[in-house]
C-alpha cells in the first residue's frame, strides 16, 4: 500500500468520525425543542387552572389590555387552546414527552433506533388516549374537548355514525390487543398453555369440592416432628417475577485496519488489526421480564425478590483502551524482519493483531523455509527487540502462519467491568458461565465451567492467582440465582476469600454445627471434602431413582414436577468447590486430601459439582499425576522456569509470560493467552455488601454431616431407653437393603439427615452396623429379617 493512498485512508476515516459526531446545529436544535417542551408543559398545567378565565382573552390576540392568566401570557394561552381543546386533549401531554426525546437526543450517545421506538410508542398513545376519551364521554352528551379534544371527538363521530358504538368499542378493544401482542411477544401456544394451566386448577378445585368425602376417609397418621427439610415447593399456583437478561445478539468485534507505510520496498506488506468490543449499557443488561408460569417449580421463588449487583458496582480503568503506537510496531517488525534475514529467511507478509498485553506478528514466510528454524530463533528474536517474554507460535493452529507474540510497551486494563458488560457474556448460554478476560484479539473470553469440568490454575506469587480466583467468582455472582450455585470455600491463607463471608447465607455451603462458611482449618477440610463425596453419592442415587444421567436432565425433570419431594427428591444446585493454597494442604494433609480430590474430580462433573484449584507451587509432589488427568482445563499464570511450565501444562510457554494476569489457558488442546481481567478488592467488598443487603435463606446450604474415624469427639447412644422410636423400622430396612447408609434411611423413612444420622449412630452402638468406612456404606452385621428378631430378642432378656 502506497503512502499516498494510506494518507487518504486515514483522512476519509477522520471525516467519517466527524461526520458521526453530533453538529452544533443539531444541539441548538435540541436544545429549542427542549425549550418548547418546557413552555408546552408551562402552558398547558396554567390552561387546566384558568382556561375558562382566559377565554375572553382569546378572540382579541393584539389587544395587550386583556390580559391572561397564563404563565405564558397570550402565546400560552393561544398554544394550550390550540393542542388541549382544538387538538388532543389530555393526549397533548404525549407531545411534550416526544419533544423531550428528540431534544435530548444530540446530548446522549443513545441509539436512534431506540428513540425511534420510544416516539411511535407515544404516537399511539397519544392517538388511542385521544380518540378513547372522546368515547367514553360522549355517553354524557358533552364535547369535553379538554379530556378528548375537539380531534378525538371528530375522529369518534366518525366511527360512531358508521359501525355505531357497540363496533367503535370492539375496535379499540382489538387495537389494545394488537399493541399487547406484538409488544409482549403473545403467541398462540402461549394462550393455549395459560388456558391449560388455569383449566387443570380450576378443575382439581372443583373436584376437592364436589368430593369431600375424599378427605374425611383419609386416616389420621400421627406425624412425628422431624428435622426441617432445606426442599422448598411452591404448590399453589403464583406469578413469578424474575429479573432475566435482556436478549441481544452477539455483536461482532469491530475491525480497525490500519496501515503503516514500508521504510523499505522490499519489506513485505504489514496489516494490523485491532478489535474493539463495544459493552452493553446497564439498562439493556437488567431488562425486566414478567413471566408467568403455573405449571413448572421455581427453584428462586422463595427469593424471588433477590436482585443480581449491577455492573456499576464495579470500576472503570482509564488505561481500559488498547494504545496503538505506530512506531513501535514498525520498530518491532523491522527488526524482526532483519533478524530473521540474517539467518536467510524472508518473509512474504506479516499481520499484525494488538492486544491488550502483547502483539501478535504472523508472518507468512517464503516457500521452503522450514518451520523448525524460525522456531530455534526465539532467543535471538528476544534479544534483537530487548523485550521480556517473547513466545514464538510455529506454526498457528489452524493458519498458515507462525506467530511471534511481543509485549506492549504499555499494556492496558482489562476490567471486570468491561468483562461483564460484553455481548459475550451477556448473551452466554452456559450452566456456569465465566469470563475471563480478554484475548489476544482483545474480544472477551468466555468458557463455561460446567463443560471444563474441573479447572486447575498455577503460577508463581504474585502474578494473578488471588485476581483470577475472584473474578470467575465475580461472574458467576453476576449470572445466577442464589438457588442455583452454592461455593464451598476453602482459603489456607485466611486473607484472600474473607470477603465473601457477607453472602454465607445467599451462596455459600457448609458442614452443619460450624460457624464459618469459609474453610480455614485443614482438619475442617478433610471433613468437607468427604462430606462433599457423600453429597456426590447421595445425589447419583437421586439421578439413578429419576433415571436420568446429568444434574440438568434431573432438576429439569424436577422443575417439571415429575419427581416427588416425599420420596427425597429436591432441586439440585451446582456446587463449586474453590481451594486457595492446594500446596499447603497437600503438604500437611497429604492423601487425606489428594484421594477425595481425586474421587470428585472423577466422578463429579455429571451431578454437578465442579473443583477450581490453586496453587503457587506448580511440582510434581503437588500438582500429582492422578490431580493432572483429571483436571484438563489449566491456567497457567507467569512461572519462573520452563520445568513448572511442563508440570502445568504439559509443555513450555508459561515462563515466557510478562506477569500481572498475563496467562495461558487449555483445555487440553491449544493453548490460548488471555489478560485476566482485573478486579479489585473494594469492587468485590461492594457487590458482596450489596448482595449481603437483600434478603437471605434462614441460613447456609447445608451439606452432609461426616463423622470421621474418631467419631467427631461424640459418644454413641448406647442407652435402649434413649433410642429412636423408628429405630426397629430403621433397622428392618437396613437389614433387607444390606446397606447401612444414612441416605438409605433418609429416602425410606422421609427425614432429615441429621436425624438420619443418628439412627445409624445407634445401629451402630447396638452392633447391627459396622464401623464409619469413609465414602464407602457401612457393613451390616446381620443377615436376614429372622436374625434381627432373635437380636431384639436377646435384649429384651
Amino acid at each position: 500500500m502506497s503512502e499516498k493512498s494510506a494518507k487518504k485512508k486515514v483522512e476519509k476515516t477522520t471525516n467519517k468520525n466527524t461526520a458521526n459526531a453530533p453538529s452544533n446545529k443539531m444541539s441548538f436544535f435540541g436544545l429549542f425543542l427542549l425549550l418548547f417542551a418546557l413552555a408546552l408543559l408551562i402552558s398547558f398545567v396554567s390552561y387546566f387552572l384558568h382556561g375558562q378565565e382566559d377565554q375572553s382573552t382569546l378572540t382579541a390576540f393584539s389587544d395587550r389590555s386583556q390580559l391572561p392568566k397564563n404563565a405564558l401570557g397570550k402565546l400560552g394561552a393561544h398554544l394550550a387552546e390550540f393542542f388541549i381543546f382544538k387538538g388532543f386533549g389530555i393526549a397533548a401531554f404525549l407531545i411534550i414527552r416526544i419533544l423531550f426525546s428528540l431534544g435530548v437526543q444530540p446530548f446522549r450517545s443513545e441509539a436512534k433506533k431506540k428513540t425511534r421506538n420510544q416516539i411511535k410508542k407515544m404516537v399511539f398513545w397519544n392517538l388511542y388516549l385521544m380518540i378513547t376519551l372522546s368515547f367514553i364521554f360522549s355517553f354524557f352528551n358533552t364535547k369535553n374537548g379538554v379530556l378528548g379534544g375537539m380531534i378525538g371527538f371528530e375522529i369518534n363521530s366518525f366511527f360512531t355514525d358508521y359501525i355505531g358504538k357497540v363496533g367503535t368499542f370492539l375496535l379499540f378493544v382489538l387495537l389494545l390487543s394488537f399493541y399487547f401482542i406484538f409488544r409482549l411477544n403473545i403467541s398462540v401456544q402461549t394462550i393455549q398453555a395459560f388456558g391449560n394451566k388455569w383449566s387443570t386448577y380450576f378443575n382439581a378445585k372443583l373436584q376437592k369440592q364436589t368430593n369431600p368425602e375424599t378427605e374425611a376417609e383419609k386416616p389420621i397418621v400421627n406425624v412425628e416432628e422431624t428435622e426441617p427439610q432445606p426442599q422448598i415447593t411452591n404448590p399453589t399456583p403464583t406469578p413469578i417475577v424474575s429479573e432475566t437478561i435482556a436478549e441481544k445478539p452477539i455483536t461482532k468485534p469491530v475491525v480497525e485496519n490500519i496501515s503503516i507505510p514500508k521504510t523499505n520496498a522490499t519489506d513485505p506488506d504489514i496489516e494490523v488489526i485491532v478489535n474493539k468490543e463495544e459493552a452493553l449499557n446497564e439498562s439493556e443488561i437488567t431488562a425486566k421480564q414478567l413471566v408467568t408460569d403455573f405449571g413448572e417449580f421455581d427453584p428462586t421463588l422463595e427469593l424471588s425478590n433477590f436482585r443480581l449487583p449491577s455492573s456499576e458496582l464495579l470500576n472503570e480503568h482509564a488505561n481500559s483502551d488498547v494504545v496503538i503506537d505506530k512506531s513501535e510496531l514498525e520498530e518491532n517488525k523491522n527488526r524482526i524482519v532483519e533478524t530473521l534475514r540474517n539467518y536467510k529467511i524472508e518473509i512474504t507478509n506479516i499481520k499484525v493483531t494488538v492486544g491488550p498485553t502483547v502483539t501478535l506478528y504472523e508472518i507468512v514466510p517464503e516457500a521452503g523455509v522450514r518451520i523448525s528454524k524460525i522456531k530455534n530463533l526465539e532467543d535471538d528474536i528476544a534479544l534483537s527487540l530487548s523485550a521480556l517474554g517473547i513466545r514464538i507460535i510455529a506454526p498457528i493452529p489452524g493458519k498458515g502462519t507462525v506467530g511471534i507474540e511481543v509485549p506492549n510497551n504499555k499494556p492496558s486494563v482489562v476490567s471486570m467491568k468491561s468483562a461483564i458488560q460484553s455481548p459475550k457474556f451477556q448473551s452466554a448460554a452456559m450452566e456456569l458461565p465465566i469470563a475471563l478476560g480478554r484475548n489476544i484479539q482483545n474480544e472477551t473470553y468466555v468458557f463455561d465451567l460446567a463443560k471444563m469440568p474441573h479447572l486447575l490454575m498455577a503460577g508463581a506469587t504474585g502474578q494473578g492467582k488471588s485476581v483470577g480466583l475472584n473474578a470467575i467468582l465475580t461472574s458467576l455472582l453476576y449470572k445466577k440465582h442464589p438457588a442455583e450455585v452454592k461455593f464451598v470455600l476453602v482459603d489456607p491463607k485466611k486473607v484472600e476469600l474473607t470477603l465473601f463471608n457477607k453472602i454465607e447465607r445467599h451462596y455459600l455451603a457448609k458442614l452443619p454445627n460450624t460457624e464459618d462458611a469459609i474453610i480455614t482449618d485443614n482438619t475442617k477440610v478433610i471433613h468437607t471434602l468427604n462430606s462433599l463425596c457423600i453429597e456426590m453419592d447421595n445425589r447419583y442415587s437421586l439421578l439413578k431413582d429419576a433415571m436420568v444421567r446429568n444434574i440438568k436432565e434431573y432438576n429439569e425433570k424436577f422443575k417439571q414436577r415429575k419427581l416427588n419431594p416425599e420420596q427425597g427428591h429436591r432441586f439440585l444446585p451446582y456446587i463449586v468447590l474453590v481451594v486457595d493454597e492446594f500446596a499447603d494442604l497437600i503438604m500437611t494433609a497429604g492423601k487425606e486430601v489428594e484421594t477425595p480430590i481425586a474421587r470428585l474430580a472423577q466422578l463429579a462433573r455429571a451431578i454437578g459439582i465442579h473443583l477450581i484449584i490453586a496453587t503457587q507451587r506448580p511440582s510434581v509432589n503437588v500438582i500429582t499425576g492422578i490431580i493432572k488427568a483429571n483436571f484438563p482445563a489449566r491456567i497457567a499464570f507467569r512461572v519462573t522456569s520452563k520445568i513448572d511450565s511442563r508440570t502445568i501444562l504439559d509443555g513450555p510457554g508459561a515462563d515466557q509470560l510478562v506477569g500481572r494476569g498475563d496467562l495461558l489457558f487449555t483445555q487440553g488442546n491449544d493453548m490460548v493467552r488471555v489478560q485476566c481481567a482485573f478486579v479489585d478488592t473494594p469492587e468485590v467488598e461492594r457487590i458482596c455488601e450489596y448482595i449481603g443487603s437483600q434478603k437471605a435463606y434462614p441460613d447456609a446450604y447445608l451439606l452432609p454431616e461426616y463423622v470421621g474415624e474418631d467419631g467427631d469427639g461424640t459418644k454413641l447412644d448406647i442407652d435402649i431407653s434413649d433410642r429412636d422410636v423408628l429405630f426397629r423400622e430403621a433397622a428392618e430396612i437396613i437389614v433387607t437393603a444390606q446397606q447401612g447408609s444414612a441416605s438409605l434411611l433418609q429416602r425410606k423413612l422421609k427425614l432429615g439427615y441429621n436425624r438420619a444420622g443418628r439412627l445409624i449412630d445407634q445401629l451402630e452402638a447396638a452392633g447391627i452396623v459396622g464401623p464409619f468406612e469413609g465414602s464407602k456404606a457401612r457393613s451390616v452385621n446381620i443377615t436376614d429379617l429372622v436374625s434381627l428378631d432373635q437380636f431384639f430378642e436377646n435384649e429384651k432378656k
